[in-house]
């Protein structure tokens, strides 16, 4: 009879386990790539021509800003100041300003600005966080 009691109690503890986990993973972001949500919109959606070639600028900038955001060389580290200024700009009249290709798809342009915001923040304190352990790897 106890055999079976701690059973019961092993059993109640795993699922409390499980549904913590369930509420914290709702407090998580997604990792999701640029890539896997731009190939996901187009699955889903059927563009008109310029709706398309403003999935496929925001889509560009996208991948420029996140490939080109360590460079140190001159070309690259423009390409990445460029876009982010571009993407920064809130005050854009022109029909591809950030803002205007957002709208046209459907996106918050701020929540998308803001998300990469915080992916920059992110992979700039991991990059320094690297670098500090490989000179504490060097030091000892």
């Amino acid at each position: 009879m106890s055999l079976r009691m701690a059973s019961v109690i092993n059993d109640s503890e795993q699922s409390a386990l499980t549904a913590e986990e369930k509420i914290a993973s709702l407090f998580q972001p997604d990792m999701l790539l640029s890539a896997q949500y731009f190939e996901n919109l187009r699955r889903r959606t059927h563009f008109e021509p310029e709706k398309r070639l403003m999935l496929a600028l925001l889509e560009d900038a996208i991948n420029c800003y996140q490939d080109n955001l360590i460079s140190r060389s001159g070309k690259k580290k423009r390409l990445f100041e460029d876009t982010e200024q571009w993407v920064l700009r809130t005050d854009g009249d022109w029909i591809f300003s950030f803002d205007n290709v957002c709208d046209a798809l459907g996106l918050n342009p701020e929540y998308v600005r803001q998300g990469l915001l915080r992916w920059k923040e992110r992979s700039q304190k991991a990059r320094r966080y690297g670098e500090i352990t490989e000179q504490s790897k060097l030091a000892g």
